[in-house]
């Protein structure tokens, strides 16, 4: 793979608080910080699997940007095109859980550096020399400029012959229902790969088959959907193909915030191995694989605390992926 950027992914990343010993900030008198957001969980994860990868975004002048970027760049992600806002905070979330597993969410992004992105920010040489860009939803969640932002970004990598992911990330606390709804389908059109939640689908599209959701999205432009099935698995769409790949199940769930995001990596790491053309057999062929790590990557990091601290490396993958079997129909 050498020292050429492979994968640019684009987003607001945070500085994450919660709880030292757990439980609820109202009643801890200590807290932990970290770094959290989708992009930046995905740029981690694909960066432990040995993907050389470039997080785009805007900061804060402030210390909590620098903690972003020297975390991002302590664990090997490039972060030479993030720009500074001296007008606007880098933006804080609070993570809190009474019990392990699903914890609460609170946000504090109003305003910040990374909502104020827009088209005129976009360069050309964001997307020189990579292979790939891979968003979410949650970027054109936090404005009308910054959807206009998403939307175009895409439009640029395709036109630099980039492929495209798209997660749909749904974040209802971010937006109404109406415009998360209308967005988020005038946007699948325009990636080659989308990795959408089974609930995710469900509101795309309301109440449909599995495999009703998985061809009704590839009529949309996709070549490709994988489709997070939670304790089920998931399952990949590609042409007239399905293929289903049970769950890698883990003893204990401690955080399930960034397992989607560990599983997109895990998916796109595997996913991008075969540098062919989207029409290729090589890439169909490379599907069950790549649903098969992303189930492992995904399970794996919930297992620590954290957003993106529990994703694995590509040793520890390979320990584990001869422990799953494939199903395909």
């Amino acid at each position: 793979m050498g020292n050429r950027t492979e994968i640019v992914t684009i987003g607001e990343s945070m500085v994450l608080f919660q709880p030292y010993t757990g439980g609820t900030i109202k009643y801890t008198p200590l807290l932990t910080k970290s770094v959290g957001g989708a992009e930046s969980n995905l740029a981690f994860g694909l960066s432990r699997l040995g993907r050389k990868v470039r997080w785009i975004s805007r900061i804060g002048d402030d210390p909590f940007g620098e903690l972003i970027l020297s975390t991002l760049a302590g664990e090997g992600v490039e972060v030479t095109h993030v720009e500074k806002d001296h007008e606007h905070p880098t933006a804080l979330y609070f993570k809190e859980a009474k019990t392990p597993g699903d914890p609460r969410v609170h946000y504090y992004r109003k305003h910040s550096a990374a909502s104020q992105l827009a088209p005129d920010h976009i360069k050309h040489e964001w997307f020189e020399k990579a292979r790939h860009l891979h968003v979410t939803g949650i970027t054109p969640a936090l404005g009308t400029h910054t959807f206009a932002f998403i939307k175009e970004a895409m439009e640029e990598a395709r036109e630099q012959g980039l492929t495209i992911s798209f997660d749909p990330n749904l974040r209802r606390k971010l937006w109404d229902e109406q415009t998360a709804r209308k967005i988020l389908l005038e946007l699948i059109p325009l990636c080659d790969v989308f990795l959408p939640g089974l609930e995710e689908a469900e509101f795309l599209l309301g109440e449909k088959t599995t495999v009703g959701y998985g061809e009704e999205f590839l009529r949309m432009g996709p070549s490709v959907v994988a489709m997070k099935l939670g304790e089920q698995g998931s399952i990949g769409f590609v042409g007239s193909h399905v293929f289903e790949q049970p769950a890698y199940h883990v003893d204990q769930v401690v955080d399930t915030v960034g397992a989607g995001d560990a599983y997109a990596a895990g998916f796109l790491d595997e996913w991008l191995e075969e540098d062919k053309p989207l029409n290729d057999e090589a890439l169909i062929t490379s599907i069950p694989r790549a649903l098969k790590q992303a189930n492992v990557t995904g399970a794996l990091a919930t297992q620590f605390p954290g957003d993106w601290e529990g994703a694995p490396t590509k040793d520890e993958v390979r320990q584990l992926m001869n422990k799953e079997h494939l199903v395909t129909r």
